[in-house]
C-alpha cells in the first residue's frame, strides 16, 4: 500500500532548507508503476530480454496519457504543495503527471564502468523552455518519481546540492535574465542552444563528496529545489531505469519580499542561498519570455513513431486472438 498524505515533519523541512531536496518513500505502488509503464517496450521499439536491441542509451519519451498526481501519489502531492507554500499557489496544470518516461538503459561499452559525477556530460538546471530569473514561476520544483528500482551505478540522476547557492547568486546578479544555459541576456551567445559548458565549469567549485545519486525503490519520489543542478548518470549495471520529471509551476512568481512573511520552503531555501532574510528591492528588469527547445520537435517525431509501433502491435494482438 502507498503511504497516505501527511504534513512534512520538522526534520524534513530542516533537511530541505539545508540540502534543497527530499526523498519520499512509498508514494505509489508497483502495480501503479506497471500501469504507467505498460507498453514501454513497444513504444521504444526494443525487447526487454534482448539487450542487443537497446539501441539508445537514454530516451526522453513523449507522453500519451495523463494522470492526477493528487490521486496517483497523494503523499508526494501533499509534500509538493507544502514546499511551494500551498496548493493555492500552484498552477492547476502541475497536478497532471504524464507517461513521458525517461528510460536509461546504459551502453554495452559502459557496462561495469561508471563515470565519476564530475565527469558526467549532462549537468544542467531544468527549464529549457523559458528565460530564467531568480523568481521564475515556470519551474517551481523538480519532481522525480521512480518507476523502477534504482541501485547505485544503475543510472540514477546525480544531484549537486551546493550548486543551488552558486546558481541562485548568479540569477540574483542578473535580474535581466539568463538563457536556459545560464548565458546572460546581454551576451552574444544568449540564444545559442544546448551548451552545458557553464555548468561544467561551475562543478570545479564543488567537493567530490557533495554529489548525491538518486537511488531508491519503485514508488519513491525525489523533490528538488528548482535550482538544483543535476545530470543523468551512466547505467553501468544495465538494469532498466525508468523515471519521469513532471514539472511544477506557480500561478505567480516566487516572492522574496512578503509583507506577512509567509514564505514557502522553496523561497526560504533560495533566500538562504543569497544570505538574506528577504530580498526587498530585488526585481526582474526585463520581460519574461518563453523558449521553444529543440527537444519539442524531436519528441513530436518520436511520438509519431511510437504511435505507429503501438498500432502495429494492436493489430497483431487482434489478429492473434
Amino acid at each position: 500500500m502507498a503511504s497516505p498524505p501527511a504534513p512534512l515533519t520538522d526534520a524534513e523541512k530542516e533537511f530541505f532548507l539545508e540540502h534543497g531536496y527530499l526523498k519520499l518513500t512509498n508514494c505509489f505502488t508497483r502495480e501503479q508503476a506497471a500501469e504507467v509503464c505498460e507498453g514501454v517496450w513497444t513504444r521504444l521499439g526494443m525487447s526487454p530480454t534482448d539487450k542487443s536491441t537497446w539501441a539508445r542509451e537514454r530516451t526522453n519519451m513523449p507522453s500519451h496519457r495523463t494522470f492526477d498526481a493528487s490521486v496517483f501519489a497523494p503523499k508526494a502531492w501533499s509534500a509538493i504543495c507544502e514546499l511551494c507554500g500551498g496548493e493555492e499557489r500552484i498552477a492547476p496544470v502541475s497536478k497532471d503527471w504524464r507517461d513521458s518516461l525517461i528510460v536509461n538503459l546504459g551502453t554495452a561499452e559502459g557496462e561495469g564502468k561508471p563515470k565519476a559525477p564530475r565527469d558526467l556530460p549532462g549537468w544542467h538546471v531544468d527549464g529549457d523552455f523559458f528565460v530564467h530569473y531568480l523568481d521564475s514561476p515556470e519551474q517551481a520544483l523538480l519532481v522525480t518519481p521512480l518507476f523502477t528500482d534504482i541501485e547505485p551505478q544503475g543510472g540514477g540522476t546525480v544531484i549537486c546540492p551546493p550548486g543551488i547557492d552558486l546558481i541562485a547568486n548568479w540569477l540574483y546578479e542578473h535580474p535581466h535574465g539568463v538563457s536556459p544555459w545560464m548565458r546572460p541576456r546581454d551576451s552574444v551567445d544568449f540564444k545559442v542552444e544546448k551548451s552545458l559548458d557553464w555548468y561544467r565549469d561551475l562543478l570545479r567549485k564543488v567537493p567530490d563528496d557533495k554529489f548525491v545519486e538518486a537511488t531508491g525503490k519503485v514508488g519513491d519520489v525525489y523533490l528538488l529545489h528548482p535550482l538544483m543542478m543535476h545530470s543523468a548518470s551512466d547505467n553501468a549495471l544495465r538494469r532498466v531505469r525508468i523515471i519521469t520529471n513532471p514539472p511544477v509551476s506557480l500561478r505567480e512568481p516566487h516572492c522574496f519580499d512578503r509583507e506577512d512573511g509567509n514564505y514557502s520552503l522553496v523561497e526560504r531555501r533560495t533566500m538562504k542561498s543569497i544570505g538574506e532574510e528577504n530580498l526587498k528591492g530585488w526585481k526582474i528588469t526585463a520581460p519574461r519570455e518563453g523558449v521553444i527547445p529543440q527537444r519539442v520537435r524531436i519528441q513530436e517525431a518520436m511520438k509519431r513513431e511510437e504511435m505507429k509501433r503501438m498500432e502495429e502491435q494492436r493489430k497483431y494482438t487482434v489478429a492473434a486472438a
